[in-house]
């Protein structure tokens, strides 16, 4: 794909994100390829649909998030109790910084358009989240006997429930104290200790990838 025809593509995802923010969930080609400015032609020729377009808008959201809070999420800390602290605040300030952020945890998670978007996004979630929590397991910091796949099932369910709680209410709560309260409710399904986790060496040390 030629550099032209890439900034094309992305003027439409630009467009399309304002367009369904504005329209709270809502759009239509023909509005998108004005703001873009482009044809409607070559929308369709860029993403075949409608539907195709506002899932790849959401499918756009969930690549800059994963890039910021966890594959490519630069995170550094004493202890692997702080690193995973610090995903969580910058898992709710990217929500609490993206505009299009209370329309996808929103409305639009249950648009059928997006539905293959959600679903694969949410199982590398689970999958990721469970490699991280068993490698923690093996460094015995998290207890054996926790069900890794079961417990990062109910911690994403929670922690999702909390930021929809946050991003659609009346007043949003300050970021570091839902971050805090985020971690503690982690902890607590993690039963780890209340003191300073144990640190362990860089040979051992392991990284969520």
């Amino acid at each position: 794909m030629g550099a032209t025809s890439l900034g094309t593509r992305e003027r439409l995802l630009a467009a399309a994100q304002q367009e369904l923010i504005e329209g709270q969930g809502h759009l239509e080609m023909q509005a998108v390829a004005r703001r873009a400015q482009v044809s409607v032609g070559l929308a369709y020729h860029h993403f075949g649909s409608k539907a195709g377009l506002i899932a790849a808008v959401v499918e756009d959201f969930y690549e800059r998030l994963d890039e910021a809070a966890f594959g490519g999420a630069k995170l550094s800390a004493k202890n692997w109790a702080d690193r995973e602290k610090a995903r969580i605040g910058v898992y709710v300030a990217f929500h609490y910084e993206h505009p299009f952020a209370p329309l996808v945890i929103g409305p639009l998670s249950r648009a059928p358009e997006v539905l293959d978007v959600e679903t694969a996004f949410t199982g590398r979630q689970l999958a990721a989240g469970a490699r991280m929590l068993e490698a923690a397991q093996r460094d015995g910091i998290v207890p054996a006997e926790l069900d890794p796949h079961l417990t990062i099932a109910l911690m994403i369910g929670g922690i999702r429930q909390a930021l929809i709680g946050a991003l659609t209410g009346e007043r949003r709560p300050d970021p570091a104290r839902l971050t805090s309260d985020i971690w503690a409710f982690m902890a607590a399904a993690l039963r780890l200790p209340a003191g300073p986790p144990p640190t362990k060496s860089k040979a051992t040390r392991r990284s969520r990838t």
